[in-house]
């Protein structure tokens, strides 16, 4: 079963301090989080990973399990037309989500939190619209991060492709800061799984992150998309207060996720 920490920690590798980087970030909260449980018992750490689920659904305590199968839509296929986009990577995004969700600027959270010339910060980009995302709306400051690894990229993290059919829902069941882990298997055989996280640990830098949305889009042929939405971070660099909720919803993420404009052009 893949460990959601090394799925997720691939949306900037070599940024530096885990408080603004993907890898960063869930790289961090896997030891915090494995050191806690080793004080607390014996049992073994857990493992958070892509597919099914045994966490209720959004709303509360012990449920039923929560894998879904979708019947048929037209979002979700991967062969479905996509429009033809035009603009900055942000305009491109903007354009995929609703105007409620808030000004949208794609910027680079090493650069913000370290405070460094954008310049100086390389970024790897293989999906069109990866990046991060400063989301603006009501005062606050939230972040919308997302990240495409084909098969390559996901084998030489982990030694093996993304896997559709590995669960990561059951691992959460007894989590208190991670929860409402959602499977939905879509008519295609992809499979996007989301949930949120309450991020009850401190970054580098002193950087605290305030709760987030979280999520992956395992594909057939051995790639994923992660995303995470944020309501921001209180540290050095902060581009203001943190928002009530993640500036992106389950709705809309799922309606980004399984849209054809996510995804490299097919040559």
């Amino acid at each position: 079963m893949n460990d959601i920490h090394e799925l997720l920690g691939r949306a900037a590798d070599g940024a530096g301090s885990p408080g603004f980087s993907t890898g960063a970030v869930y790289a961090r909260a896997d030891r915090v989080r494995r050191r806690r449980r080793a004080v607390v018992s014996a049992v073994a750490v857990v493992v958070i990973a892509a597919g099914a689920i045994t966490v209720p659904r959004l709303g509360g305590g012990g449920g039923p399990r929560t894998s879904v199968a979708t019947e048929p839509r037209p979002t979700g296929s991967p062969t479905t037309p996509a429009p033809v986009l035009t603009g900055t990577r942000a305009e491109r995004l903007a354009a995929l989500l609703p105007p409620e969700v808030g000004e949208i600027e794609q910027v680079t959270l090493l650069a913000l939190i370290k405070q460094l010339d954008p310049d100086e910060v390389k970024e790897t980009y293989l999906g069109p619209l990866d990046g991060q995302y400063a989301i603006r709306r009501d005062g606050g400051v939230g972040y919308l991060v997302l990240t495409y690894e084909d098969r390559a990229t996901v084998e030489s993290k982990l030694g093996r492709p993304a896997d559709p059919d590995e669960d990561p829902c059951p691992a959460m069941s007894g989590d208190t800061y991670r929860t409402n882990c959602v499977r939905e298997v879509l008519p295609d055989g992809r499979v996007l799984t989301l949930w949120n996280d309450a991020m009850r640990f401190r970054g580098g830098d002193e950087v605290r992150w305030g709760p987030e949305l979280t999520g992956e889009l395992v594909q057939r042929d051995g790639s994923q998309i992660l995303v995470r939405s944020s309501t921001g971070f209180e540290s050095t660099g902060t581009q203001g207060p943190l928002l009530p909720a993640p500036p992106v919803s389950r709705e809309h993420l799922r309606a980004l996720l399984t849209s054809p404009e996510v995804l490299p052009k097919t040559p």
